[in-house]
């Protein structure tokens, strides 16, 4: 029995694996005939709803333009975002610092928001409803991301050098050390439809194995464990 579904299996393993995304069709050797699988990789769904940087200091465009674009149906990708807080800001500083929540400021405030930085608890953060920007110290690397949800365990982060991903609540905390939340005060009802979403939720990052490994590599769990990742 082995040796006959042994090469079925390994023909299957090269198909799925070759795509990392997309439809994956099965046939030949099936009674039923063809039939095809919808994969999706790993990092695809990580980055669903929050934009990856594509520069070193970039953190800071990448995550405003997801806040933005996933939060507020206010749809801008990071180049452009990028482009106008490096014009109009202090751009010596910018290349050696990255963007500051002040250049988001007056980012938001050209494009017609009122925004501003608060110091209060996840806790009132989650009352309000509504996602924050933030800077966390992860070893040393001081760096953007969204807070996209929180509850009394743990903070789920929409990072843009990761993706989304789920840290206890003392693990967060201990990074975050109680920096300014960083929010938009319009369009409240739009960002609250965007907040604390099961869908995001369900895009976790476990135990850091999607970090140490090729994700597209990963892509054949979405067929053999749909459970695991289904939403």
């Amino acid at each position: 029995m082995f040796t006959v579904f042994f090469p079925l299996i390994a023909i299957m393993l090269m198909q799925i694996m070759s795509a990392h995304a997309g439809t994956v069709n099965l046939g030949g050797g099936f009674s039923g005939g063809e039939f095809s699988v919808n994969v999706s990789s790993i990092k695809e769904r990580r980055f669903k709803t929050i934009y990856k940087q594509q520069y070193d200091f970039s953190c800071g465009s990448a995550t405003l333009a997801s806040l933005l674009s996933f939060h507020y149906d206010d749809v801008v990708d990071e180049f452009k975002v990028f482009k106008d807080m490096y014009s109009h800001g202090n751009q010596n500083k910018i290349q050696k610092e990255g963007f500051s929540l002040f250049d988001m400021k007056l980012y938001l405030s050209r494009r017609g928001y009122r925004s501003n930085g608060f110091k209060i608890s996840l806790n009132q953060l989650a009352k309000a409803e509504i996602p924050a920007i933030t800077i966390i110290n992860n070893k040393g690397y001081m760096h953007f991301v969204i807070i996209k949800g929180s509850d009394e365990k743990e903070v789920l982060v929409g990072d843009p050098a990761i993706g989304i991903k789920v840290y206890s609540r003392a693990e967060f905390e201990k990074m975050w050390n109680k920096q300014i939340l960083f929010v938009i005060q319009d369009k409240k009802d739009i960002a609250s439809n965007h907040y604390q979403t099961q869908e995001e939720w369900k895009l976790r990052v476990k135990a850091n194995l999607g970090l140490a490994v090729d994700h597209s590599s990963l892509a054949l769990f979405n067929v053999l464990q749909p459970s695991a990742i289904d939403f």
